[in-house]
């Protein structure tokens, strides 16, 4: 191994004007063999997790970051021999260094976030070949067995009620992801498995010692569970269960704002103090959609789609904006113009682990009410995994946000930047109601649209939100105004 075969893999920006991410995984280890297109890391953005490949075959020599790290975009991740030379014994990890070593060692920010030329060396000086980055490329079969994970070290804990002291990090994939989902830091989880690893429920522990209660329940409902019961509670802990970021007098935790609630939060602020934002409501008799759910749920034709009052609710919109496409537009501060689309992309608000995304269904005025289900339940899923592409969160135009999965009535949604309204759908309840004179019990929701004033007048908003209604109202207006 000389210098020249070096080559320093960088945290690139996979496509979303990436400034920084956090490193979720590890998928290699000193001495591991990498061939062109193998992930060499799992990392956190804005919108998803993303697995970042090698553009270069050869060994790891050299792990530059760890795992829970913030880095910024050109910050070296790993470096790679080049060279074809036998691979290195793989060397054990180090505690990772105090805040007080960081800080000598940290130099300006622009140094920090854009490699040196000894750390980054182009194919062209180090005399080897590497591929370009097209497809996935075959494994070598001089990789030697299953993919080490280099694991961060963690400080030694004395063992309480017979646990196993936590030197090592060790836990499956799914354990893995479920701290994430969960807010939990592994190298805080008292490990109770074979060899100190971390279970399911040794994460499901922390995290109720964490929040004071237990949560395992499902993060997408499907039809109006009460709220999560750890919703509201006051986080503590106690001196032998130790959790990250707990103050010294126990009374507080605190938690880096990072990934996907930062994004959000930079851009709910960008929204909401950018657009003019209105709110108008209106209270309807939702009795006729859920009939018809009942009837395409029982339905042989319908037995495999995930039928929802979210689907109807979508089309109901889709009607109404086409009877007033001057709704669909937005606003360009930059040509001072405005932009009317003739297209429809629909978002639905998607209350993650991760925090909210917003996916789109591309082209949703052209979607069937059959299309419309299996859209909105494809999104949901990919949005429950964490995956979530990119394209799939551009370009919206108007979101409908459903906080009725949450038990609650009403609010005031703040809009998708860049968009030009957003439907909120509260709980569908029973409540008495008057139909032809007569005091019946019917299924009652309450809408409520914000929308940008700048774009859309008052007049224009209540308009939209009546014909919203009166679909759903009257689902027979579908056939006649579609």
């Amino acid at each position: 191994m000389n210098a020249s075969s070096i080559v320093t893999i960088a945290l690139t920006d996979p496509g979303e004007g990436l400034t920084e991410a956090e490193i979720l995984e590890l998928k290699v280890a000193v001495g591991d063999r990498l061939e062109i297109n193998d992930p060499v890391v799992e990392v956190e953005t804005a919108k998803s997790a993303v697995e970042l490949p090698s553009h270069v075959a050869g060994t790891v020599v050299e792990i530059l970051v760890a795992v829970g790290e913030e880095v910024p975009v050109g910050a070296p991740l790993l470096r790679v021999d080049t060279s074809g030379g036998p691979a290195p014994a793989a060397a054990s990890p180090e505690p990772d260094p105090s805040a007080e070593e960081l800080a000598e060692q940290a130099g300006p920010a622009a140094e920090q976030a854009t490699p040196s030329a000894e750390q980054v060396t182009p194919a062209a000086e180090t005399g080897a070949e590497p591929k370009n980055l097209v497809g996935y490329g075959e494994r070598s079969s001089s990789a030697a067995g299953p993919r080490r994970r280099r694991r961060r070290a963690a400080p030694a804990q004395e063992s309480t009620a017979g646990q196993v002291p936590i030197d090592r990090i060790l836990a499956k994939p799914p354990v893995r992801k479920l701290a994430r989902d969960l807010g939990i830091a592994l190298h805080d989880v008292l490990a109770t498995g074979p060899e100190g690893t971390v279970t399911r429920q040794d994460v499901l522990n922390a995290q109720q010692r964490a929040y004071g209660a237990e949560t395992d329940g499902d993060y997408f409902p499907e039809e109006s569970p009460q709220a999560p019961e750890h919703l509201g509670t006051v986080m503590k802990t106690t001196r032998d269960q130790p959790f990250s970021g707990v103050t010294s007098d126990e009374r507080t935790t605190r938690v880096p704002i990072r990934s996907v609630r930062k994004r959000t939060a930079e851009a709910m602020v960008a929204s909401a103090f950018t657009a003019p934002h209105v709110t108008v409501f209106n209270e309807i008799d939702m009795t006729g959609v859920m009939r018809i759910v009942s009837q395409l749920r029982a339905a042989r034709e319908w037995a495999d789609v995930k039928v929802s009052p979210l689907a109807v609710i979508a089309k109901a919109l889709l009607v109404a904006i086409r009877r007033n496409p001057e709704v669909n537009a937005s606003w360009d501060e930059d040509a001072q113009e405005i932009v009317y689309k003739h297209y429809v992309n629909l978002g639905i608000a998607a209350a993650t682990p991760r925090g909210l995304i917003v996916p789109n269904l591309k082209d949703a005025h052209l979607m069937t009410l059959r299309e419309l289900a299996e859209g909105i339940g494809e999104l949901a899923r990919t949005a429950r995994a964490g995956r979530t592409s990119l394209r799939d969160t551009r370009d919206g135009t108007i979101t409908i946000t459903n906080y009725g999965v949450f038990d609650i009535d009403s609010g005031t949604p703040i809009l998708n930047p860049g968009e030009s309204a957003i439907l909120g759908v509260g709980a569908i309840k029973e409540k008495p109601w008057v139909v032809e004179g007569r005091i019946e019990p019917r299924r009652v929701a309450t809408l409520s649209l914000s929308f940008d004033h700048r774009l859309i007048d008052g007049a224009l908003g209540a308009e939209l939100l009546r014909d919203v209604s009166a679909v759903l109202e009257d689902p027979s207006l579908g056939l006649v105004w579609g």
